[in-house]
């Protein structure tokens, strides 16, 4: 066909002689429509909403061992509720997805539950409280769960956020534990290296023999005061050894003039030998006051007071006793080098030799028991030069050891100083690892009893799941409107296609235009009277199928939507009628 849709009467012409294909194709949509609004499954949501709070105590006093933040939490957990071991216990306790169960796997069951399963982040515009910066932070989440059933549904959706309340503070605690035992851990792994350390470095200096470096200054001041003391002590051996050599001169000399002289006459010791001797010759037959006993005694008398008088053992034994006694009274409170004790030793020496002279030669030998004070006074002074020279040796020797060792550890020193050092250095990297662990260690605990106590950051149920009245999925207002709309659209559409496939003429431009010649005049159609009552019949049948087709969608909406008494009285609130 050719004529033009443009023209009003044309189109009302084409709307009158299709009235009943539109009228069947629109029918036939709306009643699809409307099917497809009442008989979709309602789908229905119960939504729990999860504010995140943070940790009560600044995190300047007690920081959390804790670092990731909250959204990579939500998806920590997310991942590990949406197991197989988590939900397929629930599916099969309320019985969900049966018809997928018995023709499907299991798998295909739980994958549809987690379909159902939203959670959606809420987000905030904050200010990074360590760059300054604005950023967004997530402070919600909400949990929901859609399901066929109201009652299921928010059943289903308080034991998922049940589960995600628990894993959030199982997750919290396993982490804090975790960095807890891992930072004590490392923490006894460094306490016993620092005491291997420890105990190489004192293996080390043990082996150094007083050679490490610390000491070095130590050492030289000490080996400059020995070497200054040995060459104190040098002097005063050199000094006693020279008075010893003198003394032993004197000693001889007194010696001499105590025995028989050169030429032939008696020493005063031998004169007072035989005066004595001469003495008790006439004693035994001469009395006390004869003129020669008494001269006797005079010349006898006055040799004693040159030569002396002889000692008494006994007396002698005593005095030494006494002074040793007194050296060991000495000993207690001096040293072997103080002069009252060199001094009290040699006066023992001298005491023992006169003991033992005088009781080896017996109480006949006068001569031994004669005592010259000169010739003692010179004994004891080179007794004493001989102690304090054997004194000053033994003090040399020792300290040329001292000096031999303070030398060899000043040498030594340099050539351990590197391993010395290295140890060191090994030590206090280890000591300063080992404080910072321990400082990290009591960081965790404490923020460790901080979540076990519930001060941390954690998830706050704020609005729990509610019992949903409404479907959230189909919109059947929205399929109704849209069926009405398809359904006016068909039906235009199918009239416009059937009467562009008809080649029928039905006007005289169309008449016109396919013969090419002038129309003489229009016979309008003449309907017969079987015509008419097909006619008639028509408009019955259509008549009452529109009032079944009525009937039954109201009855539909009525059982599988909304009562109809609630669509009418909603009708009128709406309206604000009555």
């Amino acid at each position: 066909m050719s004529e033009s849709f443009q023209s009003l009467e044309f189109c009302l012409d084409i709307v009158r002689r299709r009235r009943l294909l539109i009228f069947f194709v629109g029918v036939c949509l709306f009643a699809l429509a409307t099917a497809v609004a009442i008989l979709w499954p309602p789908t229905y949501r119960s939504t729990a909403t999860i504010l995140i709070i943070e940790q009560e105590v600044p995190s300047d006093f007690v920081r959390s061992t804790i670092t990731s933040y909250a959204d990579q939490q939500i998806e920590r957990i997310k991942a590990q509720v949406m197991s197989r071991s988590r939900l397929y216990p629930i599916i099969e306790e309320h019985n969900l997805y049966e018809d997928l169960r018995e023709h499907d796997t299991s798998a295909a069951a739980l994958e549809e539950f987690i379909d159902d399963i939203r959670i959606e982040v809420m987000s905030a515009d904050v200010v990074d409280r360590r760059t300054g910066r604005p950023t967004q932070a997530t402070i919600a989440f909400t949990l929901s769960y859609e399901g066929s059933a109201p009652y299921i549904t928010q059943k289903i959706a308080n034991e998922l956020t049940t589960l995600f309340l628990n894993e959030n503070l199982k997750n919290r605690e396993q982490q804090v534990q975790q960095a807890t035992a891992f930072l004590k851990q490392e923490s006894e792994k460094l306490a016993n290296s620092l005491q291997q350390f420890e105990k190489k470095i004192a293996e080390f200096k043990n082996k150094a023999n007083g050679a490490l470096p610390e000491l070095f200054q130590m050492n030289m001041q000490l080996l400059s005061q020995v070497e200054r003391e040995l060459i104190e002590k040098n002097q005063q051996a050199q000094v006693q050894e020279e008075r010893i050599l003198y003394l032993e001169g004197e000693l001889a000399r007194r010696k001499s003039e105590l025995q028989i002289k050169p030429d032939g006459s008696l020493s005063l010791r031998e004169q007072l030998k035989a005066l004595r001797h001469q003495y008790a010759s006439l004693a035994s037959h001469l009395s006390q006051e004869h003129p020669d006993i008494i001269k006797l005694k005079g010349e006898i008398e006055a040799l004693e007071g040159i030569v002396g008088k002889p000692s008494d053992s006994r007396e002698l034994s005593e005095e030494l006793k006494n002074e040793e006694l007194k050296l060991s009274k000495l000993l207690e409170k001096y040293g072997d080098d103080h002069p009252d004790v060199i001094r009290a030793r040699s006066t023992i020496v001298l005491l023992k030799e006169q003991t033992t002279d005088t009781t080896s030669s017996g109480s006949d030998s006068e001569d031994d028991n004669l005592y010259d004070p000169t010739y003692v006074t010179l004994m004891t002074q080179l007794a004493t030069a001989k102690t304090t020279f054997a004194h000053l040796s033994a003090s040399k020797k020792r300290l040329e050891k001292r000096v031999s060792e303070y030398a060899a550890r000043v040498e030594l020193t340099p050539e351990i100083e590197p391993t010395y050092q290295a140890l060191v250095r090994e030590r206090d990297n280890a000591a300063k690892k080992f404080q910072e662990y321990r400082s990290r260690l009591l960081e965790a605990q404490v923020a460790e009893g901080l979540e076990l106590e519930r001060k941390g950051e954690r998830f706050s149920l704020v609005d729990p799941p509610s019992l949903p009245e409404e479907p959230i999925r189909p919109n059947r207002k929205a399929i109704i409107f849209l069926g009405l709309v398809l359904a006016l659209a068909g039906g235009v559409g199918s009239a416009v296609l059937a009467e562009s496939l008809d080649d029928s003429i039905r006007s005289v431009d169309r008449l016109r235009a396919i013969a090419k010649i002038p129309t003489l005049g229009v016979i309008p159609y003449l309907s017969t009277r079987e015509e008419q009552r097909a006619r008639i019949r028509a408009r019955s049948l259509f008549g009452v199928g529109a009032l079944v087709l009525t009937a039954v969608s109201l009855v539909m909406i009525h059982v599988f939507w909304l009562p109809l008494d609630v669509i009418w009285y909603t009708a009128l609130r709406k309206l604000r009628i009555g």
